[in-house]
């Protein structure tokens, strides 16, 4: 037995586009408990299969712990972006041993990782691209993120697709030359862009596997690529747009307002990806300052759970325990 056995905890889960995880954290910020499962985005495996998975690794951390008393749950997942969607998953959880519980976009889990700031703007792109700002009158600005329906561009799954047209174009000669019609068969190990072709028609590659084709979009870039060079050039004007249009949209382009970045694609730290996100940013936004956040949202959804449960005291504690869990690279980030 512990001094900390049988005290409250408070419960902190992140779903993004790759991966969830989830903690028990003592009032004192020790972390006590933890679990990971795979994607938790009802946009890609539906809301019952959401709930059901996180429900699971809450009763992973649960068991963990043993009984405890639940001062406060905290769930920020990648998916719920439109209030129609967080009713929903609101709606699903209150059977739960967890159900009374604050449950957002995992966006602001990415926002609280990088700063504490009442003004302050996050931008995510892992496997697809989102946007939040927050102004400390209360003002907060979203996007329903449902791709190009909704118009967006940009993740990891974009930066394949887009890279596969490319290539496509550039085997039977409607576009130029490009690297990316040899790399691209290598990441699914076979021998022709054309096997890949016919693997996604056919179902054998799933559509969502077009994100493992990102890194290898910026390795071409960074070998010289000039189709590759122009994609990872598109990705950071998408960016830049997101942040300056949230900041104007919170009329906050005259204050030195945090600007969060995070998720695989953003931490994979290509400097030509950031480079070109610094010049722009300056350029439209020049009193912003960049947050650049490589450690996994779990700990921006711990800080949260903590600060709703009054545990202030905890906090730097609980950081320094989760600061070095990072985000998965490149085309796995959520």
């Amino acid at each position: 037995m512990t001094a900390s056995d049988g005290l409250p905890i408070v419960i902190a889960v992140d779903g993004g586009g790759s991966k969830t995880d989830a903690v028990a954290i003592d009032l004192d910020g020790t972390v006590v408990a933890n679990a990971r499962g795979t994607t938790s985005s009802p946009h890609i495996i539906g809301m019952a299969e959401s709930v059901e998975l996180i429900d699971r690794l809450i009763g992973d951390i649960l068991a963990q712990t043993g009984p405890r008393a639940i001062t406060q749950t905290n769930v920020y997942v990648s998916g719920l972006d439109l209030p129609a969607e967080i009713a929903a998953f609101t709606a699903a959880i209150a059977g739960t041993a967890w159900g009374d519980a604050v449950v957002d976009n995992d966006l602001f889990a990415l926002l609280r990782a990088g700063t504490a700031e009442a003004d302050a703007v996050a931008v995510v792109c892992g496997t697809g691209i989102n946007a939040v700002g927050v102004r400390a009158d209360g003002l907060v600005i979203r996007y329903p993120s449902l791709g190009i329906i909704s118009g967006d561009w940009g993740g990891g799954w974009h930066l394949g697709e887009q890279a596969l047209w490319h290539a496509a174009r550039a085997v039977d000669g409607r576009g130029p030359e490009t690297s990316l019609a040899t790399t691209i068969p290598a990441v699914y190990g076979l021998e022709s862009l054309q096997a890949v072709i016919e693997a996604l028609h056919f179902e054998r590659i799933p559509n969502a596997d077009l994100s493992l084709i990102s890194p290898s979009v910026f390795g071409a870039a960074r070998a010289g690529d000039a189709v590759a060079g122009s994609l990872v050039d598109r990705q950071a004007a998408e960016i830049v747009t997101f942040a300056a249009t949230t900041l104007r949209r919170l009329d906050l382009l005259d204050r030195a307002v945090p600007v969060v970045l995070g998720g695989g694609v953003i931490g994979a730290r290509d400097e030509r990806l950031l480079g070109a996100i610094e010049r722009g940013l300056a350029e439209r936004a020049p009193l912003a300052h960049i947050e650049l956040v490589t450690a996994a949202p779990i700990l921006g959804a711990a800080m949260l759970a903590l600060e709703a449960a009054g545990a202030h005291a905890a906090l730097g504690r609980a950081r320094a325990q989760l600061e070095s869990r990072q985000v998965a690279p490149v085309a796995s980030g959520g």
